[in-house]
């Protein structure tokens, strides 16, 4: 009974690991699809035990949600604003109110303007790195996809099929 129920859990979840998995298997001694399926499950245990990955188990890349973009706005209008503000207040004690917050505004806005320009360039460099960290983890779990697939294949060949 127990051989069996392993039988059918290893038909119904071991062959399709051997096309996810880009491996070609051919029973080039004549090996019975009972003996295919026990020895494509076998070297699956085997492959997973070799290399610590298990495609059955494996989720796709997904990673964390990229950064939000925050919203630049106002940084131009808001500093403008507030420099007015302490320019008419400056003028005002200098005698001349009108042409303090001419100065505040212009000045405010510049500066308003270079914090916009900093905090984007902040946004673009989170989104660099974010960009790097998943070709990264890509990049590992292609490579433990393939070692497995290298296992896979020296088992299933020691058992006498052609693999490709």
């Amino acid at each position: 009974m127990k051989r069996l129920i392993a039988t059918i859990l290893v038909t119904a979840l071991v062959p399709g690991l051997a096309v996810a998995q880009d491996i070609f298997i051919y029973p080039s001694k004549g090996q019975s699809q009972k003996q295919q399926d026990q020895d494509r499950y076998e070297c699956h245990s085997w492959a997973v035990q070799q290399t610590g990955f298990d495609p059955s188990r494996a989720a796709p890349p997904s990673g964390a949600a990229p950064p939000p973009k925050e919203a630049t706005q106002g940084g131009l209008l808001r500093g403008g604003a507030r420099g007015a503000a302490v320019g008419a207040v400056g003028g005002a004690i200098a005698g001349d109110a009108g042409k303090g917050a001419a100065i505040g505004a212009a000045s405010g806005a510049l500066i308003g303007g270079f914090r916009r320009r900093d905090q984007r360039r902040r946004q673009d460099q989170e989104q660099r790195n974010y960009q790097q960290a998943q070709a990264q983890q890509q990049a590992a779990a292609g490579q433990q996809r393939d070692g497995y697939n290298r296992a896979m294949a020296a088992c299933l060949e020691g058992r006498g099929y052609k693999v490709n």
